[in-house]
């Protein structure tokens, strides 16, 4: 019996082949004109247009972008750098250009140390159509495309000639405007941060290279002498409870000047209020150990403050107990050496979705902590307070004061007064929170002499020049997230000695992150060669401070 075979084979598909250099051009192209809308923004701003200037940045730009992407378009490793570059650029032209973020070597850093749920809320659909469009789309194109490489000898001679041409023009056109773009770069140094991929894949870089730095540190000892200097007057235990407040903006504290009613509670507990505070840095990775570092803002590295023991451990040399409630992305290693308790890991349901917590989860706990108390202690409460962009998130129903309110992460959709009613919520909440750790301190201080330190970390931006949420680098920031909201209330045998008319008019006097440090020593009157009186805030207001 005869049997025929038949073919079932399906055509094979025809890969469209492209020249190595061809490609190149064309990826160069896409990277300068199409994934650097706030780059461009930003350059005719600065240099306007119709202008010689702009011209000759983009032919310039050009020129630069195609020798590097010739000089790399080596066979096996063309495609994997190029996609690596269209998905770098993609994911960074998104938020530079609907958050005003650059991408800088501290916001690789608060990126890299964030947690899973706080990153769920910058990846919306819009984040996911944006890169799909601009990353991912152009990424198979390059993967799908045969590309066509010259012999070794032959490309290598002509690769080299078309890197050296483009670099000639690069030069020229650069030599041509060296007035107007030296004085626009030096002027405007957030320009060339804007520049897609190169900022964000160099900043990256260096942030690993920096945290290899790191990885062998060994922390040095600080204030090993520390002690306290003497009981309270009744033998009270001090008890000093310093709240680590998140993305809170003064602009919007009733208690700054406020049009709102932000701060009804606080504002009745007859607290201090410092009117004129500045931060550290604009994100928490930056901030927070600053904060609670021995380093002014101007000394100020985080290698240095990795490598320094803290005032924590400053706190545990003169034997405070010192403990780390945690309901945010954890201390970023300043309670590394003290008691630490992360509450998004507890998630309880009462509080919390997704391991994610309303900042109630610290008040739940914190009355059954205050009776347990036996000696001097610290307890460190680090909020999540007001970080966004999924502000809605912060705070309950009830304090849904401010209507209507921002209702989702995209802050895209929503109206410029919809997203301030958000963020002003999450103050008010803030304010029930202070105000009820206050009442707390105040129910026990038949047993203890309390206190309560209030400072945020950094800012917020809410629209202003084009910007959302924080982290722009300190040089450009604007005040919206530097200027920062900063609290004290003590109770009455706390603050004795301590002249009230002094202290009031410390409140408008300029502050920073860098009293933190000294304050919190002085108020729990511990003695220490590392302890500064001129930058502790209650030093001069004080009849015997410490020292």
């Amino acid at each position: 019996m005869a049997f025929q075979t038949l073919s079932s084979a399906a055509p094979r598909l025809v890969r469209p082949a492209i020249g190595s250099v061809t490609l190149s051009v064309i990826v160069a192209v896409y990277l300068v004109f199409l994934t650097n809308r706030t780059f461009w923004a930003k350059a005719i701003d600065y240099l306007g247009i119709p202008s010689f200037a702009m011209v000759s940045m983009g032919i310039g730009l050009l020129a630069l972008f195609s020798a590097v992407c010739i000089a790399v378009s080596v066979k096996y490793l063309t495609k994997p750098l190029f996609i690596l570059m269209v998905m770098a650029a993609a994911v960074s032209s998104r938020f530079m250009d609907h958050f005003g973020t650059i991408i800088d070597v501290d916001m690789i850093r608060n990126a890299a140390e964030t947690t899973g749920s706080e990153a769920g809320h910058l990846l919306t659909v819009g984040f996911v159509t944006d890169v799909a469009i601009f990353g991912i789309v152009p990424s198979l194109l390059i993967a799908v495309v045969r590309i066509q490489h010259r012999p070794f000898g032959q490309k290598f001679r002509w690769n080299l000639a078309l890197v050296l041409s483009c670099l000639a023009v690069f030069i020229a056109v650069g030599l041509a405007n060296v007035r107007t773009l030296a004085a626009t770069t030096r002027e405007h140094r957030d320009l060339m941060e804007t520049l897609n991929p190169v900022a964000p894949i160099v900043s990256a870089v260096r942030y690993v290279m920096a945290s290899g730095a790191e990885e062998n540190l060994v922390v040095q000892p600080l204030g090993t002498d520390a002690h306290v200097v003497g009981p309270t007057a009744s033998g009270k235990p001090r008890v000093t409870i310093i709240v680590a407040g998140e993305t809170a903006r003064a602009e919007n504290f009733s208690l700054n000047g406020y049009g709102r009613m932000t701060n009804p509670k606080l504002a009745a507990r007859g607290v201090r209020y410092f009117s004129d505070t500045s931060s550290c840095g604009t994100a928490t990775a930056v901030s927070l150990p600053c904060m609670f570092s021995v380093y002014t803002r101007a000394g100020y590295t985080h290698q240095k403050a990795m490598e320094t023991e803290n005032l924590l451990d400053v706190l545990g040399h003169a034997g405070v107990r010192t403990e780390w409630w945690d309901n945010n992305t954890g201390s970023k290693g300043i309670a590394s050496r003290t008691a630490y308790t992360s509450f998004s890991d507890i998630n309880d349901p009462r509080f919390c979705t997704n391991h994610e917590c309303i900042d109630a989860v610290h008040l739940d706990r914190l009355g059954s902590w205050l009776d347990n108390v036996k000696g001097d202690s610290v307890l460190v409460v680090h909020q999540i307070g007001s970080h966004g962009p999924g502000y809605y998130q912060r705070y309950p129903d009830a304090f849904r004061r401010f209507t209507p309110d921002c209702r989702t992460p995209e802050l895209g959709n929503c109206s410029h007064d919809e997203i301030v009613n958000a963020y002003d919520n999450t103050i008010l909440y803030t304010d029930h929170v202070l105000s009820e750790i206050i009442d707390m301190l105040k129910a026990r201080q038949g047993k203890m002499a309390g206190a309560m330190l209030y400072m945020s970390d950094h800012g917020e931006s809410l629209g202003e020049h084009g910007l959302y949420l924080h982290g722009a680098p300190y040089f450009i920031a604007p005040s919206q997230q530097t200027h920062v909201p900063f609290v004290l209330w003590q109770s009455p045998e706390a603050r004795t000695g301590i002249d009230a008319a002094c202290l009031n008019a410390k409140t408008s006097e300029p502050q920073s992150h860098d009293n933190l440090f000294h304050t919190v020593l002085g108020m729990m009157n511990i003695a220490t060669k590392a302890y500064d009186p001129a930058l502790d805030v209650l030093a001069s207001c004080r009849g015997n401070a410490a020292s």
